[in-house]
């Protein structure tokens, strides 16, 4: 049998609480970006948010049963992830968006740098005199918090510090809140603090001025993902800045060329900047 005649969708299943979503900006960029490069050749954009992985692998059954997407784009990739051979065998053309070497080799992906943020980051803060260094994570499973943590702990090896001080966080509020203030309630704290997203630096740094703990002066703060959160925030927040509207229509130009049954062009997300604000300065005096 050949190739099903196309139905005109791109589908997307988001396995996140509802609310996240409302809070974090980076997802509601991203699917923007989709939006537009889908919709510029007249197809349809299929949200679907879950709640977890059997909810999404239930949703990927019944569109490849009803014929509902002709591609599907799949996020935050985790170790030894079901999914990409679960849409294979369903026979649903597939992009995965954010990893940093696809897998298997070859598939379509949009591939995103996780390590030289990572480096040049860390580096700026070495130049300001910090030596302890902590970072709140997201989820440890996700294969880009992994290359991360990696690329933060081989730095600090090299520069001859310590380990860096690793919390596994899940992107929310409460959670940066929480873990920052166990960090910062430590009998040495770190001088630094990396998070894994906006919306867990801007709930550190109201942790930290509710302990009173002077941001940057006591301890520098820098966020992954910039957003109008960390340009609003007092001091404003040092961020690893990336164009996400401009990765998401990367992505939806490589599921097109997936739903068009054509070679995936390789594709990257747009390189990350280092956005130097008010929330980094020099370490304090021992």
């Amino acid at each position: 049998m050949g190739r099903p005649e196309p139905v005109g969708a791109v589908g997307l299943v988001l396995a996140r609480p509802r609310r996240l979503l409302s809070a974090e900006p980076f997802f509601m960029e991203f699917v923007a970006g989709i939006e537009e490069r889908v919709a510029a050749r007249d197809m349809a954009f299929l949200l679907h948010l879950v709640t977890d992985a059997d909810a999404e692998e239930a949703t990927y059954r019944r569109w490849a049963e009803r014929r509902l997407v002709d591609a599907v784009v799949v996020v935050n990739l985790a170790a030894e992830d079901a999914r990409p051979a679960l849409l294979r065998g369903l026979g649903l053309p597939t992009v995965l968006a954010g990893v940093q070497e696809p897998d298997p080799p070859g598939a379509p992906a949009v591939r995103t740098d996780h390590v030289t943020p990572v480096r040049e980051a860390l580096a700026r803060l070495l130049d300001l005199g910090h030596r302890r260094i902590a970072r709140v994570s997201g989820p440890a499973r996700l294969l880009h918090t992994r290359a991360r943590t990696a690329a933060l702990a081989e730095g600090c090896r090299r520069a001859g510090i310590a380990a860096p001080v690793v919390l596994e966080g899940d992107y929310s509020h409460e959670e940066g809140a929480r873990l920052t203030r166990e960090l910062l309630g430590r009998e040495r704290p770190p001088t630094a603090i990396l998070y894994d997203n906006d919306v867990m630096a801007v709930s550190g740094l109201e942790a930290a001025r509710d302990m009173g703990v002077s941001v940057p002066g006591q301890v520098s703060m820098v966020a992954w993902d910039d957003s109008t959160l960390c340009r609003l925030s007092s001091p404003a927040l040092t961020s690893v800045s990336v164009d996400v509207y401009r990765y998401g229509t990367e992505v939806g130009a490589s599921a097109l060329e997936c739903a068009d049954g054509l070679p995936v062009a390789e594709r990257w997300s747009p390189a990350a900047a280092f956005a130097a604000r008010g929330s980094t300065g020099p370490a304090p005096a021992p």
